[in-house]
């Protein structure tokens, strides 16, 4: 009967072992999938900080006048309706 109890514990403790190498290696690939998350995340926000910058460049009030005063006819609405290639 000791040698039963003794296999047992030995195999109790090696299915202990195995169990925490994989809790260790799954809790490897959580933490490299929440970094590279957390990259992604911080390079949408870069790229949507440019975007909101390049936006309010465009629709400030100086810029728009600028813009006004290089395209060629915008001050007749006659002209701009002769031109279909004129920004709109």
């Amino acid at each position: 009967m000791s040698q039963f109890r003794f296999v047992f514990v030995v195999f109790c403790f090696t299915a202990v072992l195995i169990f925490a190498v994989y809790l260790r290696s799954a809790s490897n690939q959580v933490f490299y999938q929440l970094c590279s998350c957390n990259v992604e995340q911080s390079r949408l926000k870069q790229e949507l900080g440019a975007k909101q910058l390049r936006l309010e460049g465009m629709i400030n009030p100086p810029a728009i006048s600028r813009r006004l005063r290089e395209s060629p006819g915008a001050g007749s609405p006659d002209t701009r309706q002769a031109n279909p290639n004129s920004a709109r």
